[in-house]
């Protein structure tokens, strides 16, 4: 403990809980590896490259605390809930056939632990890893809920997905206490799809660490659909590989931030195989006082990744004075057979749109409200039919349309 404790240089009272909570585990390397490579760090902080705008470390005060009882948007979303909270993870029972669970109550190794703190202190702190063996395609969706009921939350789940199944999960992280912290994987293995839809509601008084591990096999296809709206800090991580040839991603986002609100959306994908397509499209709206960033990174190895096809795209609109909005788009492309773009805009809303709209009797608040749903619609797009409109209808509930 005191030799975990001299990794982070004078340490927080929320990083002196994390030890702490740390060391009520029993001795195990996989966890104690994780918990390491998150001690070198501590609590990610802005003099951090890949955290200079994401501040863990000044927003997280505490473990406890939080406000519990959000309503869950995908409420109607027909399927099997299972609910993760600190004392239990309920509905692991009588699970749709094609799913097949094995729970682990050790350490889970973390590939990426060295690169992702906050993926790495979630794989040290979940007590159980539950890992599904996804043998045919499920009769229904998988909807994991997770509500942190006043304690601080940390959850990891592993899909492992067999050629030519479907799958469906949609994600509500509802917060509930100050730190909200969840890890999935998704193994895709040939041909097989998963779709992957989340949304995250407001949450002041809470940081939210959300982390996802994909692989793509051969023909493998992927699609992520995320809309979020932050707390006093927020960061939604998307780390992809392309592992065999003819894989697709497509990994969409939307956020509204409003005052006082973080959100964060990064990404890192590599291109790992030939022929491999990902398509990325993240938008967002920030009112003064909200804090929006982007970061996303493709990269492209000189002989693997050849006749690579990707494209990333982000767009933001400041919505009043004082709304801050911080992006960082990356290529980094060794091959010389690729097709591969990536844009990025910040701006306000077209003053002729909304001067047409005022024309025709609308009144300006409702005119930009209506303007910045139809902007970050066409990243809700991919999103299934069953969470599309919920998605936008929490986008208007948010915005007054």
């Amino acid at each position: 403990m005191t030799a975990l404790r001299d990794l982070i240089k004078d340490p927080s009272a929320a990083e002196l809980e994390l030890i702490a909570r740390y060391g009520g585990f029993a001795e195990d390397s996989r966890r104690e590896r994780s918990f390491k490579a998150f001690a070198m760090s501590g609590l990610p902080h802005r003099r951090m490259e890949a955290f200079k705008w994401t501040d863990f470390k000044a927003k997280l005060k505490a473990l406890d605390g939080g406000k519990s009882g959000r309503v869950d948007p995908f409420a109607a979303v027909a399927g099997h809930v299972i609910t993760v909270t600190p004392e239990a993870i309920t509905g692991l029972d009588k699970l749709p056939e094609g799913l097949r669970m094995v729970t682990r109550d050790d350490g889970v190794a973390f590939g990426a632990s060295e690169d992702v703190p906050m993926g790495a202190l979630t794989a040290a702190l979940t007590e159980q890893t539950i890992m599904f063996d996804v043998t045919a395609t499920p009769g229904q969706a998988i909807r994991l809920v997770y509500q942190g009921a006043g304690a601080a939350l940390f959850s990891r789940f592993v899909f492992v997905v067999r050629p030519d199944v479907e799958l469906r999960v949609f994600e509500s992280h509802l917060g509930g206490a100050s730190l909200n912290a969840s890890l999935v994987r998704f193994d895709v293995k040939a041909r097989a799809q998963v779709e992957r839809t989340l949304i995250q509601p407001s949450a002041l008084g809470e940081a939210h660490a959300i982390t996802a591990e994909v692989q793509l096999d051969e023909a493998g296809r992927y699609t992520q659909t995320a809309l979020a709206f932050g707390g006093d800090v927020a960061r939604i991580e998307t780390r992809l590989v392309h592992q065999e040839t003819g894989a697709l991603a497509v990994v969409n986002g939307a956020y509204l931030a409003a005052d006082g609100h973080h959100i964060d959306f990064t990404s890192h994908i590599r291109h790992g195989a030939r022929a491999c397509q990902t398509q990325q499209r993240t938008k967002g709206a920030v009112m003064k006082g909200g804090t929006g960033v982007f970061q996303g990174k493709f990269h492209v190895p000189r002989n693997v990744g050849q006749l690579t096809d990707a494209d990333m795209q982000h767009n933001a609109l400041l919505l009043e004075e004082g709304a801050v909005v911080n992006a960082k788009p990356e290529l980094e492309i060794y091959a010389d057979d690729v097709e591969c773009a990536h844009g990025n805009t910040c701006g306000a809303l077209d003053a002729e749109a909304l001067f047409y709209m005022r024309q025709r009797g609308i009144s300006e608040a409702q005119a930009k409200a209506m303007l910045t749903e139809a902007f970050i619609a066409e990243a809700l797009e991919a999103a299934p039919d069953a969470a599309r409109d919920i998605l936008l209808q929490t986008a208007q509930d948010w915005l007054g349309v």
